[in-house]
């Protein structure tokens, strides 16, 4: 068996781990839902919830992850009670990893492929409708969103082969440091447009009017969903990193770096989109619309723009290869960990069934688009991010918490000893009530209310 390979650098860890959990809901969900349910009153509510949601949940992930020093394929089987049945569990995390890679090539694909359309011009003096057709026609060509998917995948899992410390540390070091000083850069240039200081009101400022109007139910829900789903929490995707670090920091430390980083990086987006559509009396649309149609006219309509949008996807490029080259590590170790494969081999391996996988998320957009699994107006994309958003990663999370509390499990002490082990923030006694009775209900709430607001 190959001995375990590790970070370098604590630092490493903690960028690897936000980057992970730095995905596009950050930028393409976070702002729109913020603005729809009254700015900054939203923000304060969906901080509560993602600390008393993601916060121990991940910390839970974390420490099965560096206690048994595998990845989810064996990390259940390293450290359940004899003849208990948790490693079972492990085939549908790792499915729900491989489920995440194939609709989320796609869409790294699509950064990549309008942060090349952005620099060479394609968009420079053209009207809004063009703009509007141009991202319709890009995904109605099913060789062209092959080729940018089949760069994604090359790219990211070109990074792993690299080997850990000098490919997924090295490079996610420093994609990530330069998102957060384009992020910074945008921010300056968006905040100092004429008629801002309109969209920072609006996002910053709270109004509980809007929320009442939304209902606070509906409100609270969003909140909720928005926190469990930034985390990418429940499949194991976070559990590979903590396999790799020693036990020098205690992990709820570490959890609160990365939840700070997530958030910093969620807001700053909301401080890019928001003073940019205010001041261009843009409306701020939610998804594939905000990064390809509306940001795309406002960087048109701006001096410089073409500068200002290149940065722009430069920044969406790497957010979305940070989650990536994250969970390519993750599907990488399996194979290293179940069949003691090389890293080469199981990159080569797994690259060529990615790509194969990622094909009908591809299709479901031209060739196939007349299968709507979900009802009208749904495709193959939604299908897999649904099983995989509002089925694998709320269970999975049920199944950390109650590995993690549960006698029958790897248990509550063995448990505390982990992520409390090493110096930092320790995880508090008192909140053993809280995490094994009353999260394991928000969790299954969230679940339930998932399926309620999908098909009802």
């Amino acid at each position: 068996m190959n001995e375990r390979e590790k970070f370098s650098s604590r630092l490493g860890f903690i960028l690897i781990s936000a980057g992970c959990a730095i995905g596009l809901g950050n930028v393409w969900r976070f702002p729109y839902i913020t603005g729809l349910y009254g700015g900054a009153a939203f923000v304060l509510i969906y901080l509560f919830f993602l600390i008393i949601f993601g916060l121990p949940i991940m910390a839970m992930e974390f420490s099965v992850g560096r206690a048994s020093r595998k990845s989810v394929a064996t990390s259940f089987k390293e450290l359940e009670p004899k003849g208990t049945k948790w490693h079972i569990f492990s085939y549908f995390a790792m499915a729900g990893n491989y489920l995440l890679m194939m609709f989320y090539t796609t869409v790294a694909g699509w950064m990549l492929a309008y942060f090349v359309k952005t620099v060479k011009g394609d968009f420079s003096g053209a009207t809004p409708e063009q703009i509007n057709t141009a991202f319709g026609t890009m995904v109605s060509q099913p060789l062209e969103m092959i080729f940018w998917m089949f760069l994604a995948v090359v790219i990211g899992f070109g990074i792993c082969s690299l080997g850990l410390q000098k490919g997924v540390e090295k490079i996610t070091k420093v994609m990530m440091s330069s998102l957060f000083v384009v992020m910074f850069i945008l921010v300056i240039r968006s905040v100092t447009l004429p008629g801002a200081s309109e969209g920072l009101k609006f996002y910053l400022m709270p109004d509980f009017g809007k929320m009442l109007e939304s209902g606070v139910f509906e409100v609270i829900f969003a909140a909720m969903g928005q926190a469990f789903f930034t985390l990418s929490i429940g499949i194991g995707s976070m559990a590979i990193f903590g396999s790799y670090i020693d036990k020098e920091r205690s992990l709820m430390g570490e959890s609160v770096s990365i939840l700070c980083l997530d958030t910093t990086v969620a807001i700053l987006s909301g401080l890019i989109i928001f003073p940019a559509c205010f001041s261009f009396g843009v409306n701020p649309d939610s998804g594939p619309n905000l990064v390809f149609v509306t940001l795309p006219n406002i960087f048109n309509a701006m001096a410089g723009g073409r500068i200002w949008g290149s940065l722009f996807f430069v920044f969406m490029s790497f957010a979305a290869l940070s989650t990536v080259v994250a969970v390519f590590e993750n599907i990488l170790s399996f194979a290293m960990d179940l069949w003691g494969w090389s890293r080469k081999k199981a990159v080569w391996i797994n690259a060529a069934a990615i790509v194969i996988l990622s094909i009908p998320c591809v299709l479901g957009f031209n060739l196939w688009s007349g299968w709507q699994p979900l009802g009208a107006g749904s495709n193959i994309m939604d299908l897999e991010d649904f099983i995989v958003s509002n089925n694998l990663l709320p269970l999975g999370s049920l199944v950390y918490l109650f590995f993690c509390v549960s006698r029958y499990g790897w248990g509550w002490d063995n448990f505390m000893d982990e992520v409390n082990a090493g110096k930092g923030m320790k995880f508090p006694k008192w909140v053993r009530v809280y995490v094994t009775y009353i999260l394991p209900i928000l969790v299954i709430f969230m679940f339930v209310q998932g399926y309620i607001s999908k098909f009802f």
